[in-house]
């Protein structure tokens, strides 16, 4: 069709308007549009917004590769921020593992700054020590109650001091506040911290999380006044009143494009006691030297990596030398402190007769689980399918921003029903937000089967902000059922995948890889067919008053050991362990009359004994008993917990009072595998915001083009 017939054809149809007066309008609304179109092209062009910058103010527009930058009074430019430089040394003897952490924060700009940083712990870490270097100068952290602290590190902030401040927010997550760093300076934060390592199926583990993972934050966005919180987070996320600090959880997260952040060292001295038969390490390569009979330096192979995915370290005895119990004491402010560890005979787990189950498999299919996350689920999930028999019941319940049954009850296994499962896992999508609770609520309906043991499988990376209110509807509906939680991914969230199996009396494993799918899920199919040993009691011979953590042992799956914690007047001559497996009987007994001295050992009892009074703040939120206690606890050991935080201070004035103090948050990576995308939609993309704003603008423009356009025909 010729342009002038066009022209013809839409003439006659406007019969109200003049062809001429058509033609005129068209012409002025596409000039206008594209005029201003060229004005914010060359507006945002690099070559113009570079003109006249400093060597330490720069265009955003010039920053091609992973930079942490800060907001500048000059228009459409920044400085550069404090960078950051980690530092791990990991020291294991036996059981316990101690972790140096050195956080160097420099700043190469010219203006004095302020460095926040989140960062991730193991959620059983009991921090005991900062240390803040500058230059030669070593200034020790102080513990005090966490408003204390806070209000301690402000002072000294604003009087120009510099300082620093470790706080915790979860038990695996954490943040340092560091104050003043001079331009050009470089300030480094020192933190140790203590826990043991784990043991199943005669399998040795240490696991150092380097990421945490975007939380998704459930809850409306509440107005500030609606809230009763003095939370002052520097995060993404708003608070809202099912996550009240949603804002000091949520790092701003770079997005891949712009290059990794936050490189890491790492080393590890393993001492385990024993020959080894192999050490391996899950994610990262490592070089390893072997040091006189039982000790091995370990290194990453590639000297430096990315924060980006959790590093697991796995060691095996030598056949025969497995530890079948271990014990350690310390003697600490007049009391005696005692480790045990005592592995259940695996014999008695394995004779047993199967009982039938019905099993719900819950699989997140969130935004964050998009990517390789997804695979390895869906590959579980298949997996699972096969190992069900004939006796057996199931289900499986998705869930992201909606939650979704693939039968409205629990099916009798048959080859129609598996062929049904079979298709429906292939097809699933990770998509939307991560809404849990319904999933979890519907996982524990129609409870009633005395003919079946109900158990619950949880497939998610746990990356949620109401870790709470979930752990209160476990206890509050689990009933009879046990509910098993499978990591996914390479950052879960560990404090959520623990205590959930922990409240729903089950146990949990990690997926990281899709290689480990196989031998993990054997794993965990082996405790699942097995009986767990039950009413597990410690009896204490030649002791005095005694205090033993956890209070409550739990039940005991196939290839895990009792591990508690007792601090006591008087050493026990010797500990006797006994449970149930169904009707039959378990017990053994340890002598104590040589148990060897180990530091440590009353920082471990404290932090075991903090984590079971927390356990009861799912059941009481305002509890001033509880955190008297808790506070208690964590002053007399110099530990870090939700009510005390540790605060170093320098005593003379650094920075000049006419000088202004710039804060930064500083940005973190997006864990291995994760799509960004998926998780912060489009318009959070690595594209500059002014972009953005330019691309909303136009599309403004020519909507009310279109609407002057449309007028005109009437």
């Amino acid at each position: 069709m010729s342009a002038e017939r066009m022209r013809v054809m839409l003439c006659h149809q406007f019969e109200k308007v003049t062809c001429k007066k058509l033609e005129r309008d068209v012409i002025t609304y596409v000039s206008r549009i594209f005029i201003i179109t060229v004005f914010v092209v060359l507006a945002h062009s690099p070559s113009i917004a570079k003109a006249d910058v400093s060597q330490e103010q720069i265009s955003i527009n010039d920053v091609t590769q992973g930079t942490l930058l800060l907001e500048t009074t000059t228009q459409n430019t920044v400085s550069l921020a404090p960078s950051l430089h980690t530092n791990v040394h990991i020291s294991i003897t036996g059981l316990i593992a101690r972790t140096t952490v050195r956080q160097e924060f420099r700043n190469p700009g010219t203006d004095w700054a302020e460095g926040i940083y989140v960062f991730p712990l193991p959620e059983t870490a009991a921090v005991d020590h900062l240390r803040m270097h500058i230059g030669e100068r070593i200034i020790e952290g102080m513990i005090q109650k966490r408003a204390e602290a806070k209000n301690t590190y402000t002072k000294a902030k604003q009087e120009g001091r510099r300082a620093s401040l470790i706080e915790q927010e979860r038990p695996n997550m954490f943040t340092t506040s560091i104050a003043n760093i001079g331009p050009n300076e470089r300030i480094t934060i020192e933190i140790e911290y203590q826990e043991t390592v784990q043991l199943d199926h005669g399998q040795f583990s240490f696991r150092f999380p380097m990421v945490i993972g975007p939380r998704y934050i459930p809850g409306s966005h509440e107005p500030l006044h609606d809230i009763v919180t003095n939370i002052d987070g520097h995060g993404w996320a708003r608070n809202t009143r099912q996550v009240p600090d949603a804002s000091r959880i949520t790092p701003h997260v770079q997005h891949p494009e712009q290059g990794p952040l936050n490189p890491v060292t790492l080393s590890i001295d393993l001492s385990p006691g024993f020959p080894l038969a192999q050490v391996t390490s899950t994610y990262h390569d490592i070089t390893q030297t072997k040091k006189g009979d039982h000790l091995h330096e370990i290194t990453l192979k590639d000297g430096t990596v990315p924060t980006n995915r959790d590093f697991e370290l796995t060691w095996q005895p030598k056949q025969d030398h497995a530890p079948q119990a271990a014990f350690f004491t310390e003697q600490n402010g007049g009391e005696t402190y005692m480790l045990l560890m005592v592995m259940p005979p695996t014999k008695a787990l394995a004779d047993h007769v199967t009982m039938p189950r019905d099993v719900t498999f819950v699989i997140d299919t969130s935004g964050s689980m998009h990517g390789t996350s997804m695979e390895q689920a869906k590959s579980a999930l298949h997996l699972a399918l096969t190992q069900l028999k004939s006796q057996d019941r199931f289900n499986i319940i998705q869930f992201h921003h909606e939650t979704h049954a693939l039968f409205s009850s629990s099916q009798p296994v048959t080859s129609q029903r598996i062929q049904e499962a079979t298709g429906y896992v292939h097809r699933l999508v990770a998509d939307g937000g991560t809404e849990m609770l319904p999933a979890l609520l519907r996982s524990l309906q129609h409870q009633h089967s005395p003919t079946h043991l109900r158990q619950v499988i949880f497939v998610t990376d746990g990356q949620i902000g109401n870790e709470k209110q979930l752990f209160q509807s476990i206890q509050q509906h689990l009933e009879q059922t046990r509910l098993f939680t499978v990591g996914i991914g390479s950052s879960p969230n560990s404090y959520f995948m623990r205590n959930a199996a922990k409240f729903g009396r089950g146990t949990f494993t990690y997926i990281g890889t899709p290689t480990e799918v196989q031998h993990k899920m054997d794993q965990l199919f082996q405790k699942l067919v097995h009986p767990a040993i039950t009413d597990i009691k410690l009896e204490l011979l030649g002791t005095g008053t005694t205090d033993i953590v956890p209070q409550r042992i739990p039940d005991l799956y196939l290839g895990e050991p009792v591990m508690v914690a007792i601090r006591s007047s008087t050493l026990p001559n010797q500990v006797t362990v006994n449970g149930k497996r169904g009707l039959r009987k378990w017990d053994t007994t340890v002598s104590l009359n040589s148990a060897p001295q180990r530091e440590g050992i009353a920082v471990y009892w404290a932090r075991q004994k903090i984590a079971t009074l927390m356990e009861n703040d799912t059941r009481t939120p305002t509890d001033d008993i509880r955190q008297q206690k808790v506070t208690e606890i964590a002053l007399a050991h110099h530990l870090v917990s939700r009510y005390t935080s540790l605060v170093a201070v320098d005593v003379t004035p650094n920075r000049p009072s006419d000088q202004t103090l710039s804060t930064h948050a500083m940005k973190t990576n997006l864990p291995h595998g994760q799509d960004y995308t998926a998780i912060f939609g489009l318009a959070a993309g690595a594209t500059p915001g002014p972009w953005h704003l330019t691309l909303g603008f136009l599309l403004m423009l020519i909507a009310s083009a279109g609407y002057q356009w449309t007028k005109s025909r009437i």
